[in-house]
């Protein structure tokens, strides 16, 4: 059993080697132990973000944590694929329309193929008509849409309003998430979920899979 509140302290306080080489090192065990090793990174993440929002890290850190993160993910997501012997579903992950943020999708899009989803990852920028094509395209349910400016709140509404003028909005469930994204603006975007983090984006997602 490894020092998981290491490995959360490590990624809370940014230290890149220390991360890597632990998770090297679970890898080189046989990776059975890399749930719990993502868990203690996101942990750290959250970490992170409360020191952001206290003035102690700068948008600096918060993209090199992003960063950390997706290296991260990327040491240990082989094991946690092999793990889910199952694919919990095909979902559409974007940033949306006027927003060209990725690194907070990039870490859901690492967490939800860890879990099993199957994510058709449309980058950043991109309006309703490309979400629904596509939705139409590949069969969609599960729609998850990201941002970090506060612009990002109208583009998001945007997918909702073009759903429903399509008939479609019964079809999907849509989960929005960033920095601008609280319950409040879930209730004004009209989405049926808003994620704190990754991993609460990852459990949302999950649950609706089940329920389909």
């Amino acid at each position: 059993m490894f020092d998981y509140d290491s490995l959360k302290n490590a990624m809370a306080d940014l230290e890149e080697d220390v991360v890597l080489a632990i998770l090297e090192q679970v890898m080189a065990d046989g990776g059975e132990e890399a749930p719990e090793a993502m868990k203690a990174c996101q942990e750290g993440m959250n970490v992170v973000g409360e020191r952001f929002e206290s003035n102690e890290y700068f948008v600096s850190d918060l993209i090199f944590s992003g960063e950390l993160m997706t290296e991260a993910m990327d040491i240990i997501k082989p094991a946690l694929a092999a793990a889910s012997t199952e694919k919990a579903g095909k979902m559409i992950l974007c940033t949306v329309e006027g927003d060209l943020h990725d690194i907070g999708k990039n870490i859901v899009k690492a967490m939800l193929e860890a879990g099993g989803f199957e994510v058709v990852d449309l980058g950043i920028d991109v309006g309703a008509d490309e979400i629904i094509r596509r939705m139409k395209e590949d069969n969609i349910q599960i729609i998850g849409l990201s941002g970090v400016l506060t612009l990002a709140i109208d583009s998001m509404k945007a997918v909702v309003d073009a759903l429903e003028k399509e008939g479609l909005r019964d079809q999907a469930k849509v989960i929005i998430g960033g920095a601008p994204v609280t319950g409040k603006v879930c209730d004004i975007v009209g989405a049926d979920a808003w994620a704190i983090n990754p991993a609460d984006t990852v459990k949302t997602c999950t649950e609706w899979a089940k329920s389909a």
